[in-house]
């Protein structure tokens, strides 16, 4: 029954999704429809809450302040609507679930930032040049065995 589940956990994966952690400031773009028009809208804050990491079902809370007002948005990082996620600053925290960042405002709700490489976070090996790799060596062993 496990094993189902595991090729379903697989079939329902993006090949590849950014490395995102609590305390994380994060830029998600998302596909919205309206009517018959469609368009992409970027949604900035910090990453409050991490959930599944490793299943299809991962899933982040985003939290901003929009005009005095606390906004939480959730986003399934596998879903379609899902476009990108941009990690654009990088925090020290300790636990995963940030909760009592909600009471805290203005330079209280500040996180002390770490340094890491934006450009390395942010980007995704390209399937193509992975499944390229993975068959190269395949190929290799054969020619060697063929010249001795």
């Amino acid at each position: 029954m496990s094993r189902v589940i595991e090729d379903l956990n697989r079939s329902q994966k993006k090949d590849h999704v950014v490395d995102v952690k609590s305390g994380d400031t994060v830029r998600v773009h998302q596909r919205i429809k309206e009517g018959n028009k469609e368009r992409v809208q970027v949604f900035q804050g910090l990453v409050i809450r991490t959930d599944s990491k490793g299943s299809h079902l991962s899933r982040i809370t985003v939290r901003r302040i929009s005009s005095g007002v606390g906004v939480e948005k959730s986003f399934l990082l596998h879903s379609p609507l899902v476009v990108k996620v941009e990690v654009t600053k990088r925090s020290k925290v300790r636990r995963n679930y940030l909760s009592y960042m909600r009471e805290r405002t203005g330079k209280a709700a500040r996180l002390s930032g770490v340094d890491f490489d934006r450009q390395a976070v942010n980007t995704l090996p390209e399937p193509e040049v992975e499944a390229k790799a993975a068959a190269e060596p395949e190929a290799q062993e054969p020619a060697e065995t063929s010249a001795e």
